[in-house]
């Protein structure tokens, strides 16, 4: 290790070179070179990093084959099979199933057969499924009848086959309709004619979906191996996680990629929302059983190259669960968190669905398993477990828990407030939030967004007096470039909450006017350019607050010079009323203010509309009610 090289910067570099793709490609390569006990270690290695991988299986699974080791090659096959959805692996098995039976008479004829039945039951609805269903149907065909009975029996397995084939969207969709027609004519044309008429719409509309689908699916690297994130994907991954400890997020689809993991992912949800929508409209009239099972195919599918994207696992177990399959959702987050044991977010849903199907205990193991020792937990599963204690044992459980918690040295400000909201809006017991807050200050001080937070719930309580003692205590203990956001949520409060003296005496503070020197200066020392500017909209406020109590200050010694000589006698009360309303107007004309706004933006008074105002007073004109009558019902218009 250099000695600039941390060894974090060395874990994340031998994590990136495990999943190298070019040399798990060599070793693949140089494994088939080796007698198959040299190769065995090998391909171990290869497929703990990359299960999913059906190339190396179908290496691995072929050498076996060569040395004729019957239940090495099942105990493979039975490991990948089912999970590796992939034509080629597919037809290695059958190959070995009919090499296996090929001596064995009736008896292997008909274990062949339920093996084509088996495969073609997970994978026939792939597009790439063709050869399959032509080898089934060359094999149906191959069977011996030794009398009619059994060649009619023979003959409407194979049209039975034909008839799924030609309705699959596959490449080879027009070749097994041409050798259908060849079939049909070659038992009986009049039949024919009938079957081939009743099907050939059916089989137009598979192959609309099998163009429809083909766009899809010609994108997408058939061989290519299953990595983990890297990049964006990554860090959004983290960033969404953390996002529910303050805003709780839905665990729904939230996650970002870098390029090529977005061109990855954005062909896998485009394939799977085909499926979902039925491929344009379901032209073929499908059933929900055929197209429900038809989108598990995708789903199983996707899994093999995204296996380590927790939002298609996450997207695949809330599929099941809509529909209402609860046990097979949870049968895919159990996969999910075998595959990517460190997902907190595959954790969290997994544990969510448990509780909502009443599995308490099964949900309060994963909790607990995202808690660990409790030394290196997060906030997040403090409170998530926190939350859970409350919703299933009751405010004593969660109540103790926060206790716990409050200890660990991974607690922040996040548990407190999180606690402390619970208190409030759940267990309506304010002085217990009060008390929480007030122990968190002693912590969190520092904290600017724990005092907002703080001041949110006193404001929610109408506690004025204590709101205005937070805020003092934090503004004389926080730095200036730290204390930007809550001066700003000071001076909000006072002038939506706050009196006339109160609100003026906060803003000349901020504004500069007071003995302290003020706080315009305090902007050229804030670390960031929001910081800076965040500060800067509060003193240009806090400004015009002043500009406008200033304006206020000059009308009112006019207004009360003018009275006083009205007093004494200099003038009566009329010129005196007019006098007041020409010293209001010239004041507010003279004054050259573009624009004076309130903090939620409504404009009072701009320039354009000052200069509308008339300095003349108005004439009331009175209604004549000399002639009014009282109106009755009976007279009528003329009358």
């Amino acid at each position: 290790m250099s000695s600039g090289q941390s060894e974090d910067d060395t874990e994340k570099t031998s994590g990136a070179d495990k999943y190298n793709i070019e040399t798990a490609e060599i070793l693949a390569n140089e494994a088939q070179h080796l007698p198959v006990a040299e190769a065995t270690p090998i391909y171990e290695q290869l497929l703990l990093l990359f299960p999913t991988a059906a190339k190396f299986w179908r290496q691995y699974v072929e050498a076996y084959m060569a040395t004729n080791n019957d239940d090495a090659t099942k105990q493979i096959f039975s490991r990948c099979l089912l999970h590796c959805l992939q034509i080629p692996l597919w037809r290695c098995y059958i190959r070995f199933i009919r090499k296996v039976n090929d001596k064995k008479g009736m008896e292997g004829q008909e274990e062949t057969r339920k093996a084509f039945d088996f495969m073609l039951n997970c994978v026939g609805a792939d597009i790439a499924s063709g050869p399959v269903w032509m080898e089934y149907i060359a094999f149906l065909k191959s069977l011996p009848a030794i009398n009619g009975q059994e060649e009619s029996h023979r003959m409407t397995t194979v049209r039975k086959v034909y008839q799924k084939a030609i309705v699959t969207p596959t490449h080879h969709i027009e070749q097994l309709w041409k050798d259908y027609e060849n079939f049909e004519n070659s038992v009986s044309r009049q039949l024919a004619k009938g079957l081939i008429s009743e099907y050939q719409p059916k089989y137009n509309s598979a192959r609309a979906v099998y163009r429809e689908r083909k766009k899809y699916v010609d994108e997408i690297d058939w061989n290519m191996l299953a990595v983990p994130p890297s990049g964006s994907y990554k860090f959004a991954t983290t960033t969404a996680v953390a996002m529910q400890v303050s805003h709780g997020s839905p665990w729904g689809h939230f996650l970002h990629h870098s390029w090529c993991e977005k061109e990855i992912a954005e062909k896998a949800e485009a394939q799977l929302a085909s499926e979902k929508e039925g491929v344009v409209g379901n032209p073929q009239r499908i059933d929900t059983a055929s197209s429900n099972k038809r989108i598990i195919f995708t789903y199983e599918q996707c899994l093999m190259y995204m296996y380590h994207y927790p939002d298609i696992w996450y997207d695949y177990a809330t599929w099941h669960a809509k529909g209402g399959s609860i046990d097979a959702a949870i049968k895919v987050f159990q996969r999910a968190l075998k595959a990517l044991p460190d997902s907190e977010m595959l954790r969290y849903a997994c544990a969510e669905l448990e509780e909502s199907r009443g599995a308490i205990q099964a949900a309060k193991k994963i909790y607990e398993s995202l808690l660990g020792d409790g030394v290196n937990a997060t906030s997040l599963s403090h409170i998530q477990f926190m939350r859970f204690l409350r919703r299933t044992e009751g405010v004593e459980a969660a109540r103790k828990y926060f206790l716990d918690a409050r200890k660990s040295p991974s607690c922040t400000y996040h548990v407190y407030v999180a606690y402390a909201t619970m208190a409030f809006c759940l267990d309506k017991d304010p002085k217990m939030a009060h008390n929480v807050f007030e122990a968190g200050l002693k912590r969190f001080m520092h904290e600017p967004v724990y005092i907002l937070e703080y001041a949110d719930f006193l404001i929610r309580m109408n506690d004025d007096q204590n709101i205005r003692a937070l805020f003092e205590r934090a503004l004389s203990s926080l730095p200036p470039e730290e204390s930007v956001e809550v001066w700003k949520k000071f001076t909000q409060f006072e002038q939506t909450y706050g009196d006339l003296a109160s609100m003026l005496k906060r803003t000349k503070v901020v504004a500069g006017e007071s003995d302290g020197g003020g706080w315009a200066g305090v902007a050229a020392k804030c670390t960031t350019k929001s910081d800076r500017n965040g500060l800067q909209r509060v003193v240009e406020w806090s400004t015009e607050t002043c500009e406008i109590s200033n304006l206020l200050d000059s009308c009112g010694a006019a207004v009360e010079q003018r009275r006083k000589e009205a007093l004494s006698g200099a003038e009566d009360g009329t010129a005196l009323e007019s006098s007041l309303q020409d010293i209001w107007l010239t004041k507010n004309i003279n004054k050259k203010v573009e624009k004076c706004i309130l903090a939620n933006g409504t404009i009072l008074i701009d320039k354009t509309s000052m200069t509308n105002i008339s300095t003349t007073s108005p004439k009331i004109v009175y209604p004549d009610t000399s002639k009014m009558v009282i109106y009755d019902p009976k007279h009528t218009p003329g009358t």
